[in-house]
């Protein structure tokens, strides 16, 4: 969740801007003169000393500026750019540890980011290094042996650093045939590998001209903001202005927000009602690896680019094609990459409203609606216009025409669904429980808001089941949370994303002053708060674990609030005071979990399902990959096969949701267990 300030709370998982653009140069390979060495601008050392003071006076965190937080944003710094240890030598990494790993706190609160800006030019002298061990490597003619079994650590981040710059380079050789592998297995066989590699490298090192200091500093930054929590964080002037277009939703594109991780950019939110939406063809999680324009324009590799030229190479004019080369999140970065076509358009917003549609299982009819975030538009609201966009509204009115076809029970579909309007999320819940409270808010200062339903009227009383997955958050959390806390439904699927945090955003500006005019230092993205159930737990961390679970093949171990080292901790705080429902009891749930284990046994499609699950968790917990290409084949085809086995949607062929059909399951057999008078529970007097 986030909110402005002396606002409502409102939208949540936004956009994490992880700037940095790992970098790459301009200069031919050889000949090359050195570029002289980034320097903060006095713009950005101003704007340090005010991020500071942002930090550390209103943070809901209250991190002291110590050794221990030098420690950690040397540490996060190094993990940000050199995750995979294959720039930095181990003497490297102690000498910078020594000279300004050990001041970073006394700089951070006087305002000065030269520290950042030393580590960060050594990495660009490093990196413009690389690029020419790989193009030179590839110039020489260098025949690769693919029939020696030999393998590359792809999760180097626990792995000693290089000791000397052999056993560097031997790293950078053996990343050059990953990536001649990944290439050969991409699909396109019209290229010449070793010519699209070096042109690829080439381009890389052309970036590195562009490098600014804006870059430097945005990366050192983030591994400041970060060190508090992986929610905060500060965007350039530039930068803002995309994170408003983002939440404008009204460019025209392909409906995704984009992040840096490392040297990739990789999609953070496919919004609901765009083109990437729509297709589903793109998921969260994916890393662009190449931009192609129309049907045929050659693919731009824009691995290291800053991502505001990435999202311009993306964003375009509504009926034109755009190619993505990605890195299938479901793959965990390891196979080849695959193409996706989509076509530009502008975000639909009826699209991105409530669905909903009927299944049927053993005869009886269940209600699906699908949620795909909790919209509200608050202009509308605020102006009493007759028809303005609200989830609860969109809800009620599916839940009439639901009943008047006369379904027997409703699934609420929260998948993929990363959250938004707090209010919604209230609003939403009041529809399937009498009154009461829903969430509890705590502040920095301590203070503690309980934000209830008032309305005791309850629009649809019957079985309930809520489905969600590890990308469902926040405000999705909170209304999971509040569905389980009063016992009125069964929550199926995977432990959610665990975003239980409030920010805000806050600009950075000197005192007022009529004379003189004030530049423009950028805004910082804060958080202020942290959201608890109504039973006391927070939804942070450990997000909502489902009374039955039904894994996807999202890379679950790589996805959460969990997975990050800085995330605020599960806490607890009082219980608010409100009556459960139970219209689902723990015995319930014990039997309806029993026949459901005995069914899936039995249910040869549901056992495929979980084999190719369990064959895709095996791949990508491997820490190395195999550089013999036979066995780099054998698992690229069998990470094929399992996509478009289990895709909802490939090139227009629909799949069986096959997590969707096993929640019927679970619904039916709920459905009958409350059919049956004896199973009936008591209901509150109210």
């Amino acid at each position: 969740m986030m909110k402005k300030l002396r606002a409502p709370l409102i939208s949540t998982l936004m956009l994490l801007l992880a700037l940095l653009a790992p970098a790459v140069s301009s200069h031919a390979v050889t000949n090359r003169t050195a570029s002289p060495p980034l320097k903060p601008t006095a713009a950005e050392e101003e704007a340090s000393r005010y991020i500071a003071q942002y930090l550390l006076q209103n943070h809901y965190r209250k991190v002291p500026a110590n050794d221990s937080l030098s420690q950690q944003v040397f540490n996060r710094f190094l993990e940000n750019l050199d995750n995979n240890r294959s720039y930095f030598m181990a003497y490297e990494v102690d000498r910078l540890r020594k000279e300004v790993g050990t001041r970073i706190d006394d700089d951070f609160v006087s305002g000065n980011p030269s520290a950042g800006f030393t580590i960060y030019n050594l990495f660009l002298q490093r990196a413009r290094e690389k690029m020419e061990f790989m193009i030179s490597t590839l110039k020489a003619g260098t025949k690769f042996n693919f029939t020696v079994p030999e393998t590359l650590d792809i999760e180097r981040k626990n792995n000693p650093w290089p000791a000397d710059r052999s056993q560097l380079q031997d790293l950078w050789r053996k990343e050059l045939k990953y990536q001649y592998l990944g290439m050969k297995f991409a699909g396109d066989g019209n290229r010449n590998i070793s010519s699209a590699l070096v042109k690829s490298y080439t381009n890389r090192l052309k970036l590195l001209d562009r490098q600014k200091p804006e870059d430097a500093f945005l990366a050192y930054t983030y591994a400041l903001t970060t060190s508090f929590d992986p929610h905060t964080s500060y965007f350039s002037p530039e930068e803002f202005e995309n994170f408003q277009i983002d939440m404008s939703r009204s460019l025209e594109g392909i409906g995704a927000k984009l992040q840096m991780e490392n040297e990739y950019t990789v999609v953070n939110e496919i919004i609901p009602g765009g083109p990437a939406f729509k297709s589903n063809l793109l998921k969260k999680g994916d890393k662009i690896v190449g931009v192609g324009q129309g049907n045929a324009g050659e693919l731009v590799d824009v691995i290291g680019w800053r991502i505001n030229d990435v999202v311009k190479l993306i964003r375009g004019k509504k009926g034109t094609v755009v190619r993505l080369s990605i890195l299938p999140a479901s793959q965990a970065g390891k196979g080849p990459s695959k193409i996706v076509r989509l076509v530009r358009d502008r975000v639909d917003l009826q699209e991105q409203a409530a669905q909903k549609k009927i299944i049927t299982q053993d005869g009886h009819r269940i209600g699906v609606i699908v949620i795909p975030s909790f919209y509200l538009d608050f202009e509308g609201e605020r102006q009493q216009k007759k028809n303005y966009a609200s989830t609860s509204r969109d809800v009620s009115r599916i839940l009439a025409e639901l009943k008047q076809q006369k379904v027997e029970g409703i699934i609420i579909d929260l998948r993929e669904n990363g959250g938004g309007s707090l209010e919604e999320a209230v609003n939403v819940t009041g529809l399937f429980i009498h009154d009461g409270p829903v969430v509890q808010v705590s502040d920095s200062r301590g203070g503690k808001t309980v934000l209830r339903d008032e309305d005791s009227r309850v629009q649809y009383e019957g079985p309930l089941t809520v489905l969600v997955n590890r990308y469902s958050a926040s405000a999705s959390e909170i209304f999971a949370a509040a569905i389980q806390d009063y016992g009125r439904g069964l929550i199926v699927g995977e432990r959610t994303f665990g975003k239980g945090t409030v920010q805000s955003i806050v600009r950075l500006q000197r005192p007022f002053s009529m004379f003189v005019k004030q530049p423009d230092l950028g805004q910082l993205k804060l958080t202020i708060a942290k959201f608890y159930r109504i039973s006391g737990g927070s939804t942070q961390h450990i997000g909502v674990v489902p009374d039955i679970i039904l894994p996807s093949m999202i890379d679950s171990a790589g996805v959460g609030e969990d997975t990050y080292t800085s995330s605020l901790p599960w806490t607890t705080t009082t219980k608010a005071l409100f009556t459960p429902e139970n219209d689902v009891t723990r015995e319930d749930i014990a039997s309806v979990k029993q026949k459901f284990q005995e069914q899936a046994a039995v249910d040869q499609t549901y056992q495929a399902y979980l084999r190719d699950q369990a064959a895709l968790s095996r791949i990508r917990k491997r820490k190395e990959v195999s550089l013999l290409e036979s066995a780099f084949k054998t698992e690229s085809l069998s990470l094929k096969r399992i996509q478009e086995r289990w895709g909802q949607e490939r090139q227009g062929k629909k799949k069986t949701d096959i997590l969707l059909q096993e929640t019927g399951v679970i619904m039916n057999d709920l459905m009958a267990r409350k059919a049956t008078p004896a199973a009936a529970t008591h209901q509150p007097a109210r």
